[in-house]
């Protein structure tokens, strides 16, 4: 996980995302939508999984 997506997750969560896959973005889209904080910690913990 780079510092570029940290800070690019905490401004606008589902472009951090982007790459990782249709619903990862789709989950991370609708956190962001109920609320910035669940969006930011939602693509942070799916930027910080394992692969």
């Amino acid at each position: 996980m780079s510092v570029f997506r940290v800070i690019l997750s905490i401004i606008f969560p589902p472009l951090a995302v982007c790459d990782k896959g249709c619903g990862s973005l789709l989950i991370v889209f609708i956190l962001t939508m109920c609320g910035w904080v669940p969006g930011v910690i939602g693509a942070l913990v799916i930027l910080n999984k394992k692969e």
